[in-house]
């Protein structure tokens, strides 16, 4: 009976049948490695792998910040086999300038989101998603989508439960109120001096911070992870597995690289340099050169600009009455502060007095090694202008001191762009509820800026249900693969910016880890800009060397494709601005 049961078996599954046209298919070839082409041949009637373990873990990013790496498990030929795993980065929005206490809070709901994330990773979504094909993106991203507002909605039972509980409190204890005594005439008046103008008072106000669910972290982190398995499992580089989730399955011919958005300083808003309208400052290589060649150029400016800084010594330089400033009380120079210091964006860390100052600064960096910006190498400058607003004056505070309406600002950035037409890309250039004025700068700059939204812009699952009103006039807008955002999220959102014509940038998150797929991410979107930092700490780096790396395999398949930029770049040999001679002179004791 079993040798019966046995051919009966095999037959059902016509294993005598694809045995014999393995052996005649092989035996023309006579393969060094019978059996393992063997193997081959037969492992593709085998059954596709699905998920069978996830595994969540609490590590450290790069600055030191808590994070979730997620390493997601197949059942592969009958064994369960790693597949592949991602570190999400972390994420956060407090500035720069926040109090003490605000970033003590921050790390800690930082921690317990991390915590939670691993905990819904290692229970209930490792059990929804066992025996789900890592192939099969749109129904992972359903099931994480439905779980992650399941969360949600239990999220606001429980608020509304204790918000209730607080009420039914509060009617207990609550004493009868007292008149409040009648404000003087004195007091209607208010102080001399006070009163706002009515367009200080039209200042909308700031909206309210997108709230973050603790644990979100799992469902990025989950999606990238399924993401990553189904190119593993596909044989093909992650880049092109997403090019073809966002084409449905059809090869894209041609593919065209991100153009680096490179950091070269940071500009604390904190410092003790009186200029505040500046954050970054970003180099941007020609379309011309290569992404290999434009990495060079950008090295090289780097490394002019840190030897100019040092042999000038125009860094920030300590306030007089300083214990330093102090020290120093001989009637001479104060040394300048030490200049190699690495901000967590990978790039030198410093601060000026003035926008002509730095920007004086670069163009003899430039001008050093035979560069001329404006056509050899374009400035992009991060404003996060929703960081100076002053709200009691309802004004931007751009230099120490110095204050401007939201009206003013657009007019100044006119004459900023007009003044230096190298600059091409203004990033967070007006806070996100300023819409009015967000339209007026696209209008008047539009066609030679590229005005973009960072913060401005919302939420991505905002983004892609309410598109017309969440999001300020702009040319286009930077994406950061954090949270609960999901593959099919970037996918479907990225395709409704293609088609208002909008550019896609895609971004790097404040607490980078050492993985590379957000470099995948944007080729396979095919994002314009890729804003990754500067070229000095280790896991901002990674991501440039696979930059490099991708360009190497799409030069090599012939389907690489020159990037383009859609705005009127400046003519070459501009008229030279007339600049001050000298930098301003370190303070004297």
């Amino acid at each position: 009976r079993l040798p019966w049961e046995a051919a009966e078996y095999y037959r059902g599954h016509r294993v005598p049948e694809r045995l014999e046209e393995a052996l005649n298919t092989l035996f023309p070839l006579r393969p060094g490695d019978l059996y393992g082409e063997l193997a081959n041949y037969l492992s593709e009637f085998s059954k596709a792998p699905v998920i069978c373990k996830l595994v969540g873990r609490k590590i450290l990013d790069g600055v030191g910040q808590p994070t979730l790496e997620v390493e997601l498990y197949c059942t592969v030929k009958n064994y369960e086999k790693r597949i592949c795993s991602i570190v999400i980065a972390s994420h956060s929005q407090i500035p720069e300038n926040a109090f003490p206490e605000t970033i003590e809070a921050d790390e800690k709901e930082r921690n317990d989101s991390v915590c939670t994330a691993v905990e819904w990773v290692n229970e209930s979504l490792n059990t929804m998603l066992r025996d789900l094909e890592p192939t099969d993106q749109c129904q992972a991203d359903k099931i994480l989508g439905e779980y992650f507002a399941n969360k949600v909605e239990e999220k606001k039972e429980i608020e509304k439960q204790e918000q209730e509980g607080k009420e039914e409190e509060a009617k207990v204890t609550l004493a009868p109120p007292s008149c409040p005594p009648a404000p003087t005439s004195k007091q209607k008046r208010g102080k001399p001096g006070k009163k706002m103008s009515g367009e200080e008072k039209r200042i909308p106000p700031a909206e309210p911070a997108e709230s973050v669910l603790c644990g979100s972290l799992a469902i990025g982190g989950i999606s990238l992870a399924i993401a990553k398995a189904g190119a593993t499992i596909s044989r093909v580089p992650l880049y092109l597995y997403i090019a073809l989730l966002k084409h449905d399955q059809e090869s894209p011919k041609e593919m065209t690289l991100p153009l680096p958005m490179v950091t070269l300083l940071n500009c604390e808003k904190n410092s003790p340099a009186k200029l505040k309208l500046v954050k970054e400052v970003m180099l941007i290589p020609p379309v011309e050169l290569s992404l290999k060649q434009g990495i060079e150029r950008v090295l090289d400016i780097q490394k002019e600009m840190t030897r100019v800084l040092e042999s000038t010594g125009k860094m920030p330089y300590p306030p007089a009455d300083s214990k330093r400033g102090k020290a120093h009380n001989s009637g001479k120079k104060a040394p300048p502060l030490p200049l190699k210091r690495i901000s967590h964006l990978g790039c030198l860390t410093t601060g000026y007095d003035t926008l002509e100052q730095l920007l004086l600064l670069m163009q003899t960096a430039c001008d050093n090694i035979g560069l001329e910006l404006g056509t050899d190498v374009y400035l992009a400058i991060n404003c996060a202008a929703h960081e100076l607003m002053d709200y009691d004056r309802g004004k931007y505070e751009i230099l120490t001191g110095t204050f401007k309406s939201p009206d003013e600002m657009v007019a100044m950035y006119v004459e900023m762009i007009d003044d230096f037409p190298f600059i091409i890309a203004l990033i967070d250039p007006l806070r996100k509820e300023d819409r009015v004025q967000w339209s007026n700068i696209c209008c008047a700059l539009g066609s030679k800026c590229y005005v973009i939204a960072e913060d401005a812009a919302t939420h991505i699952s905002k983004l892609k249900t309410d598109q017309k009103i969440n999001i300020a006039k702009c040319s286009g807008v930077v994406l950061k693969y954090i949270n609960q955002t999901k593959v099919s999220d970037l996918i479907e959102l990225t395709g409704i910016l293609d088609g208002q014509r909008h550019i896609t940038i895609l971004g790097s998150p404040d607490g980078e880890s050492s993985d590379e797929s957000l470099v995948d991410l944007a080729v396979g979107l095919g994002a314009r800009f890729l804003k990754l930092g500067g070229l000095s700490r280790g896991e901002r780096v990674a991501k440039y060397n696979r930059l490099l790396a991708i360009e190497e395999e799409l030069a090599a398949n012939g389907t690489l494709r020159e990037a383009k930029l859609e705005i009127d770049l400046p003519e070459k040999s501009q008229p030279e601005e007339k600049a001050p001679d000298v930098l301003p002179a370190p303070e004297q004791d």
